[in-house]
C-alpha cells in the first residue's frame, strides 16, 4: 500500500514500555521479524498518541483531523537486501476516530479498531484509558518526573531516547494478513521526558495465554509534546509464511 505523505502535530505522545522474554516475543512475531534485544530482553509497549491537523502534505491545517490513538508495538529487526533493518512491528492499532477506523487497511496502513478514549491531564498529571469494541483495553495514570526508574533495563533517559528514536519505521499487518504495510515517522524535533507511573493495566500484555506469568515486566514510560512530524508510506513487506 502506497499512501501520500501525511503531516501534522503530535500533540501528546506517551510511550509505555515493557521488557519481555525474547522467546515469548519470537513466538508472537510473524516472519521476517525477530525481537530487537537489549541486555538479552525484548522490548514492547503501547504508544498513546493524540494527533492534530493530520492531512496530506501540502494541504491547509483547516482540513486536518484530530484523534486519540493507541498502537501496540514490538521493537524488531529483520533482514532486507542483505542488510539488518530495525523498527517496530505493530500488531494492533486503536483509534477514537471513525474515519481512521474505516480508512485503516484501506487508505492508512494497518487495521484500526474503533475505541472509546478517556483522557484527563493537567499540571503534569496524566490519566489515559481506552476500551475497544472487541474488549481490548488499556489504562495508565502517570506524573511528570525528573528521575529515572532504577528497575529499567535502560541505564538512563538518553539511552531510552536513542533506542526509541531508532524505531521510526513501523510495519502493520494488512487486511489479508499476508503482508505488512509500512510507515516511516519523521519528527522535526525529538525530545522525550520520563513519567512516573502510578498504575498501568493492559489487556494485551496481561493476556497469560500469550505472555505467561513472569515473561513481561513494566519497564518505563516516556512523554513527548508538540512535535511536528510527517509519515511516509513504505513498500510493503511480503510474509515468507503461507
Amino acid at each position: 500500500m502506497k499512501i501520500p505523505t501525511i503531516t501534522g502535530i503530535i500533540d501528546r505522545r506517551i510511550l509505555i514500555n515493557y521488557q519481555v522474554d525474547k522467546n515469548v516475543l519470537t513466538a508472537v512475531l510473524p516472519k521476517p521479524f525477530r525481537p530487537k534485544l537489549l541486555d538479552g530482553k525484548g522490548v514492547a509497549g503501547i504508544c498513546l498518541i493524540r494527533l492534530k491537523h493530520i492531512r496530506p502534505k501540502g494541504l491547509p491545517k483547516s482540513i486536518g483531523i484530530s484523534s486519540e490513538n493507541g498502537a501496540h508495538r514490538i521493537a524488531v529487526e529483520w533482514d532486507e537486501n542483505g542488510q539488518t533493518k530495525e523498527g517496530v512491528y505493530i500488531p494492533r492499532r486503536d483509534t477514537s476516530s471513525k474515519i481512521n477506523s474505516w480508512a485503516g487497511g484501506r487508505i492508512f496502513p494497518g487495521v484500526h479498531h474503533h475505541a472509546d478514549f478517556k483522557v484527563e491531564e493537567g499540571e503534569g498529571n496524566y490519566k489515559v484509558a481506552f476500551d475497544s469494541e472487541d474488549g481490548t483495553y488499556l489504562t495508565i495514570e502517570a506524573d511528570e518526573t525528573t528521575g529515572w526508574r532504577e528497575e529499567s533495563i535502560f541505564k538512563d533517559l538518553d539511552c531510552a531516547s536513542g533506542f526509541f528514536e531508532k524505531g521510526a519505521v513501523g510495519y502493520s499487518p494488512d487486511n489479508g494478513m499476508n503482508s505488512f504495510d509500512g510507515l516511516e515517522l519523521n519528527t522535526f524535533r525529538w525530545k522525550v521526558s520520563p513519567l512516573e507511573v502510578r498504575h498501568v493495566s493492559s489487556s494485551f500484555f496481561e493476556n497469560k495465554d500469550v505472555f505467561p506469568e513472569g515473561s513481561v515486566v513494566f519497564d518505563n514510560a516516556l512523554l513527548m509534546h508538540d512535535i511536528e512530524h510527517e509519515w511516509k508510506g513504505l513498500k510493503s513487506i511480503v510474509s515468507p509464511e503461507p
